[in-house]
């Protein structure tokens, strides 16, 4: 156990430092090709730090837990915008990117809508058993496919601001730090939650339970530290880009490629799952809309902290 605790700490320290180069290498980026840090945020940080959630969904295919895979997206969505979110609105207001408010958050909603409405096959053609079929798969990819040209059809529209690091970076060197960072973040989350995993089994809790939560909340910490930190170093769109982001990789891309791989069928818990996942969706949504404009503000911050606590709890009584 006290190994196992030990390791965890390491790979805190990994999800630190490799956020930390991530952050630095995609700020470059952004400057150097002229494209605001929300669209990098919402791209290329988003893919890194949703590495994770693409690895578990891969393996948990190849291996027949398709329990695993979908409660991982599920879960890992939530601890993103509630839990993620929540703190970050707490430690500092976010100024939500006007992009953010009438597109990407959108388009994140659509995106958890479209995996419900292709889940509930039971109830739309009065199957046997709900699942997300490759047909599905395929389905979701495309909307993902359709996500990215949106984001690159309007990356020269957005104006991408001063730099805050050192714009005499060599090219090979930003490409070092985004390498360096999404590998860390990688080995780091994978190293945190076998280590979890191992000390939750010993404690007797159900995979079930593991993937919505433990799993969950393991492969978002490299989405955790990566904006953390952006927040810190006063990037809000990277960090708040990376989250929405984020999420819709995950249910677009890791699900779709995942479905692709193996149908996913579904019992009763994930679809209501899915559904709590498009409420708080909204709800963050609805935040960027009603008191200040734009801000998501400490008491927003606590209550999206509150919505996840009465989800984890819900997680729990379930078993």
């Amino acid at each position: 156990m006290y190994l196992q605790l030990f390791l965890i700490a390491i790979g805190f320290v990994m999800l630190v430092k490799g956020a930390d180069y991530l952050v630095k290498g995609a700020t470059f980026v952004a400057q150097r090709l002229g494209v605001s840090y929300f669209i990098i945020g919402l791209t290329i940080v988003a893919f890194g730090t949703s590495l994770p959630e693409f690895i578990v969904g891969i393996i948990s295919a190849f291996k027949g837990t398709t329990d695993i895979a979908v409660g991982n997206i599920i879960g890992s969505n939530m601890a993103n915008m509630l839990l993620i979110v929540g703190i970050m609105a707490v430690l500092i207001p976010l100024d939500i990117n006007i992009y953010a408010k009438k597109r990407d958050i959108p388009y994140a909603l659509f995106s958890s809508m479209l995996l419900l409405f292709i889940s509930i096959d039971v109830l739309l053609f009065g199957s046997g058993k709900n699942v997300i079929s490759r047909i599905d798969g395929i389905i979701l990819i495309s909307a993902f496919v359709l996500f990215l040209i949106f984001v690159l059809s309007r990356s020269r529209d957005e104006i991408v601001d001063e730099g805050i690091y050192d714009a005499n970076y060599k090219p090979s060197k930003a490409l070092l730090f985004i390498l360096t960072g999404v590998l860390a973040l990688y080995l780091g989350g994978e190293i945190i939650v076998e280590n979890s995993i191992s000390l939750a089994r010993q404690l007797s809790i159900s995979e079930i339970l593991i993937s919505s939560t433990i799993v969950a909340f393991g492969t978002s910490l490299p989405e955790f530290a990566t904006s953390i930190i952006a927040a810190y170093k006063a990037q809000c769109d990277i960090a708040v880009g990376n989250i929405v982001g984020s999420n819709i990789f995950n249910v677009l891309w890791v699900l779709g490629v995942t479905s692709i791989i193996i149908p996913l069928p579904l019992d009763g818990h994930l679809i209501m799952d899915m559904g709590l996942m498009v409420i708080a969706t909204f709800t963050l949504l609805l935040m960027v809309y009603v008191g200040i404009e734009n801000i998501i503000s400490w008491p927003k911050g606590l209550t999206l902290l509150l919505f996840y606590a009465i989800y984890i709890a819900m997680l729990i009584i379930r078993g």
